[in-house]
């Protein structure tokens, strides 16, 4: 299998980092209390330090790891392959825009265009990674999102926030859908990562966004563009141009099968990274959290996608990634009228279509008669109503003179 070529900056090995009163997301026990909830996607998870079940012949983990927290999992049986602190709460920089894009990105068709206003620029934090939007001008929804994957720009954040109802709506639908994916380290504050207060996810939650993004597949397109071509400002001839970006995601076209998914960087969070890969016919996600430096955030999740492939069907696992959860009041199947029709329509597993069912003449509705009784009730009514009739004009010929048959008789 080929490798990426990586320079190892230091060799020590990972800390061992202590949570008091117990793992992320439990409280110190008090007597009396009832035992703390059970740790999303497995007891292990929410132990500190690395957790990692070798089996014979398993690869030793990369040595020299320094995140201050990670995680291996295999995408498709969503088995945690291994982790480091997996639950630990830390600031997520732009990562958290997986989720936004898992949020906001189906609501909006690609070919939609949007004029940019001011209001829609303003509030990024200071020394906001951008994708050089201008107001006044028109901009395709599909280059919005490439702002988003390649530049990391905050400004094309804002602006789909912005279509999505504000910024405050936009954190609130985030929030709801981390809350679905059983994502429970994560408390959105920005919908772009922005440095905030209280802002916070885990390397588990940034796995499970990178898993439900990537099964979109305007998503996984996004994630795995490597440059494309921006619209720019109007030139004096009311031309207007563009200009090239490019993928900040350094694996990205050097780690083989690398297909996404996002990468970051803030003063507080240090480099993070979501990273999938795939080879033969397996997608690895590797997330890494702020290592001893920024450059090796790249060099650790390719040590760790290296081992992941390795190590598939050698270890046991010790977690796994929880599925979503539909939120109350979700219908489970499509309404009859938006069911799909036609030769080429296929169900969705998750969404089954409601066909409408035949009418049978033999089935009885609650509310009356079917149609065969009144049939019979009808029939009847009509032989009663001929006979009366015919009665009552063999009393009328016999009560008066004869005319001429079939004729009108007069006085």
């Amino acid at each position: 299998m080929q490798t990426v070529r990586r320079i190892v900056l230091g060799s020590s090995a990972a800390a061992l980092v202590l949570f008091p009163g117990g793992p992320p997301g439990t409280a110190a026990a008090v007597p009396g209390d009832p035992p703390p909830p059970a740790v999303v996607g497995g007891d292990r998870l929410g132990a500190a330090g690395v957790q990692v079940a070798p089996g014979p012949g398993a690869p030793p983990l990369p040595s020299g790891l320094t995140g201050k927290s990670w995680m291996v999992a295999d995408a498709g049986t969503g088995e945690v392959l291994a982790a480091f602190n997996a639950h630990a709460q830390l600031p997520p920089a732009s990562t958290l825009k997986m989720l936004f894009a898992d949020t906001v990105l189906p609501r909006f068709p690609a070919d939609e265009v949007h004029r940019v206003g001011w209001s829609e620029l303003q509030g990024m934090g200071v020394g906001s990674s951008l994708v050089g939007i201008k107001e006044d001008l028109d901009y395709k929804v599909e280059d919005l999102w490439r702002g988003v994957f390649l530049s990391s720009g905050n400004d094309a954040v804002h602006v789909l926030a912005s279509m999505n109802g504000g910024v405050e709506k936009t954190v609130a639908d985030m929030q709801a859908r981390a809350n679905q994916l059983q994502a429970h380290d994560t408390h959105v504050v920005s919908p772009d990562g922005y440095d905030m207060d209280g802002q916070v996810t885990s390397a588990y939650d940034l796995t499970l966004f990178a898993r439900a993004g990537l099964r979109n597949d305007e998503f996984r397109e996004y994630c795995g563009t490597r440059w494309a071509q921006f619209p720019g400002a109007v030139d004096k001839y009311g031309q207007r141009g563009s200009f090239g970006i490019a993928n900040t995601d350094r694996l990205l076209g050097k780690y083989p099968g690398l297909i996404g998914v996002k990468n970051g960087y803030t003063t507080n969070a240090g480099a993070t990274y979501t990273g999938a890969a795939v080879q033969d016919g397996r997608t690895v996600l590797v997330t890494v959290m702020h290592p001893a430096s920024s450059p090796r955030v790249y060099d650790e999740a390719a040590s760790l996608l290296d081992w992941g492939f390795a190590a598939v069907g050698k270890v046991t696992p010790v977690g796994t990634l929880v599925d979503d959860r539909a939120p109350a009041g979700t219908p489970t199947a499509q309404p009859a009228a938006e069911a799909p029709s036609g030769p080429a329509a296929t169900p969705s597993p998750q969404q089954p279509v409601v066909r409408p069912q035949p009418v049978r003449a033999s089935h009885a509705a609650a509310d009356g008669p079917d149609a065969a009784t009144w049939s019979a009730v009808g029939l009847c009514a009509a032989v009663a109503a001929i006979g009366l009739l015919r009665l009552r004009a063999l009393r009328l010929r016999s009560a008066r003179p004869q005319g001429r048959e079939g004729g009108p008789t007069r006085p």
